[in-house]
């Protein structure tokens, strides 16, 4: 018998300048994600909450979802391969929502590894990555760079279980 545990994250060694990680799988955004991040974040502009001002009063015409829920749902889609094991999400560089989203489109996000840098300890490092999220018309809707530092592997904490290692070990 094996056990598979799930990775979440990486460490610096598995890093490298200009592989590529495509996060799976998308998610479609519905009116009631976009409302519900509204009233979170107090961000009640007509343009994301009233169906007619978006359809009467603004360019596009349909109510546009929230750009910084685009930019979350990219960011969390990310984390299982970027930063899962990070000790820090140091910065975010750079924030461009290219294109507009709206209900019911469907985003995905890719990751690719632009830099990665040791610290001067020797235990850690700094990887910088570029995330783009892309809705099912192959649009780019939200791109952001990012410096994480994560653990080299022989000095990442081991990760505990909150139970017993012989569930379903047992003979």
């Amino acid at each position: 018998m094996t056990v598979h545990d799930r990775p979440f994250g990486r460490h610096f060694e598995d890093f490298e300048v200009g592989d590529v990680y495509r996060h799976w799988p998308g998610k479609t955004i519905t009116e009631a994600d976009d409302h519900l991040f509204c009233m979170i974040t107090m961000n009640h502009h007509p343009t994301h909450t009233n169906n007619w001002f978006a359809e009467n009063e603004s360019p596009m015409g349909q109510p546009l979802v929230v750009g910084n829920l685009v930019y979350s749902l990219v960011l969390g889609m990310s984390v299982p391969d970027v930063s899962g094991a990070a000790i820090a999400n140091l910065e975010v560089e750079s924030l461009k929502h290219a294109k507009p989203t709206f209900h019911g489109d469907t985003i995905y996000a890719v990751t690719k590894v632009l830099a990665k840098k040791e610290t001067s300890d020797g235990k850690r490092g700094i990887v910088t990555v570029e995330t783009k999220g892309i809705n099912q018309r192959s649009e780019e809707v939200c791109e952001f760079r990012r410096r994480v530092m994560v653990w080299k592997r022989e000095f990442a904490p081991q990760r505990g279980l909150p139970y017993g290692e012989d569930v379903f070990t047992e003979d």
